[in-house]
Formats: structure tokens, sequence, C-alpha cells
């Protein structure tokens, strides 16, 4: 521009970020459960070009998952209800881990889930062995089956129980994955903060039901399953901005990011990070895509640091 106020875009934005203490290349990380084990897109993408990579739920014993169609798409997202397929952390340790372990600089985030609290707390404890795991990721989303199917996620007590046990248990960093379907997300974040989480992930797939006029059956065999994609995306956006707001954790934010410009605006409600989940059914290399994104819409809009765009957002 003539005036002289053309942004610069010759500059190197850093982009490193922290999130309880593991320092990740970038913003974006894969998101469990669409990223199988992360050792199977090695051939892919570059591994070594994202934040992380977060494997499948891993549970105490191996779980084939639910019957099909366990999978849908919907307007602007999917519908799914895998059922937390999974080999069982047993023959993760056994199988997958070697793999990881070649994987070089590459940041393993480990997604752990149970039907009891006992059930996580097996499940960490023989990840507490293994070498190459730089976090855990507790999924709160699932049903306690010790007090009537009530998720961990949605009931404060059940949701600080778990929290506290699971700390005490974990010899790394314990991200906690939130439930989206509760009255007060920021009720429930700063639960889990008091409770003892490293940091917190949000937000998990929303509860919902599609059905086959023609047949006038559930279209999932599951009948419910969890909303994700797009179609999530200010809902997701919003309940970060509360989380963050009444937190000092770190926030990793998702649910319907597809590109640099989504990612950013979970970055400015108040995440450190993000992660893409959804987009990679539809293109594989999505993680990768967006982190390149980011890092050119940020030289392109002269950030210095991505991490300056944490809690950014500007209401007046």
């Amino acid at each position: 521009m003539a005036n002289g106020t053309a942004k610069r875009t010759d500059d190197k934005t850093a982009m490193h970020v922290s999130v309880a203490g593991v320092a990740l290349r970038n913003p974006i990380i894969a998101a469990s459960g669409t990223f199988g084990y992360g050792v199977e897109f090695d051939d892919i993408l570059s591994l070594d070009r994202i934040g992380a990579f977060v494997t499948k739920g891993l549970s105490r014993t191996p779980m084939e998952g639910n019957r099909a169609p366990r999978i849908i798409e919907t307007a602007s997202g999917m519908i799914n209800a895998i059922g937390l397929q999974n080999v069982g952390v047993d023959a993760f340790v056994r199988t997958k881990m070697p793999a990881i372990r070649k994987l070089r600089g590459v940041v393993c985030i480990a997604n752990v889930f149970g039907f009891t609290v006992d059930d996580c707390i097996a499940v960490i404890q023989r990840l507490n062995d293994a070498d190459d795991i730089a976090m855990y990721e507790l999924n709160a989303s699932c049903p306690n089956t010790k007090h009537g199917g009530m998720v961990f996620g949605t009931d404060v007590e059940a949701l600080r129980e778990l929290v506290e046990r699971c700390r005490v248990a974990s010899a790394r960093p314990l991200m906690v994955k939130l439930s989206p379907n509760v009255t007060s997300i920021a009720l429930m974040a700063k639960t889990a903060e008091n409770a003892g989480a490293d940091a917190l992930s949000l937000v998990n797939t929303f509860v919902s039901l599609a059905i086959d006029v023609e047949t006038r059956r559930p279209r999932i065999a599951n009948v419910t399953g969890g909303l994700s994609g797009p179609a999530i995306k200010p809902i997701a956006v919003r309940m970060v901005w509360e989380a963050a707001k009444a937190v000092r954790i770190p926030v990793v934010g998702m649910g319907g990011i597809l590109r640099a410009e989504d990612a950013v605006e979970f970055l400015l409600a108040g995440a450190t990070a993000v992660q893409v989940g959804t987009a990679s059914y539809a293109d594989p290399r999505a993680a990768e895509k967006v982190a390149k994104g980011l890092e050119k819409w940020c030289a392109s809009h002269s950030v210095r640091r991505v991490s300056e765009l944490t809690g950014a957002l500007q209401l007046a």
C-alpha cells in the first residue's frame, strides 16, 4: 500500500505453545477417535508438522464397538456411535507403542476412558510404565456404570471424583475432555480444575438423533450418536470461551475446525491449542493443512507469536 501501512509477511511467526508444561511445535492437534493410534497416518502426512496427536480412546480391555451403521453424514457434519472400539491398553502398549517411539519429535497424547473410576485408573497405571507419552486426555463423557449410567462429565460430584483419583494415579499431565451436554460448561470446567486437572479439552460431541423417514427407524444402529463437524462450531466456540473465562489452566478447543480461520476463532475465544477431528475423515491431511494455514494466516496478519491470539477476543 502507498501509505506504508501494508502488513509485513516476511517475519516468521513463533508457532510453539505449551499445554500443561508439554511443548508443542504449533497449536494444532489431531483429535482422538479420528486419527487411529497416530502411526497409521505417518505415511499420509508429516506428523512432525502438527503439534501433537491424540490416540483412540484406550480402555482396560479390548472393545469391539457398536454394530453398523455407526457413522452417518448430516448437514455440515456427521453423527457417530462407534462405541469406543479399541485394542485395549495392553495391546496398545505392546503393539502400537514401539512404532510410536520411532516417531522422533512427535508428541503423543493418550486418550483414556472407562466405565468406572477404577477402570480409568487401571489404564493410566498401565500407561505410566510406557515411554514416549506426553500427556493423558481423560474422556469424561462415558457413562458411570457404578452409578446408574450417569455420564461422569454431566455430574459435578462424579466428575470431581474421577479427576481427583485419576490425577493421583497419573505420572503425566492430565487433560480432561469435557462433555458439552451440560447446563453450565463453566461449572464443569471449574470442577475439573479444582479436582486437579492440568488442562481441559472441549467440546466432545453433542448427543443427537437422525431418523430415516422412509423406514421410520433411527439411521444409527445405536439409536443416538454424537454430532460433530462444522455444524457445532459456533456452539463449541462459545463453550470454549465460557470455560476459558472460568479457569486458569490451559483450554484446548475443538468442534468443526476445517481451516486456519476456524482455529483462530477458538484461539481468540481463549484456547491455547485446538484439535482437528471430523475433518480428518474427509481429508486425512486436514490437521497438517490447518497447521500450515495457521502459520500463513499469522504471517499475513503480523502476528509475531501465535500464543498472542489466545483470549484476544475484542468485545468492544
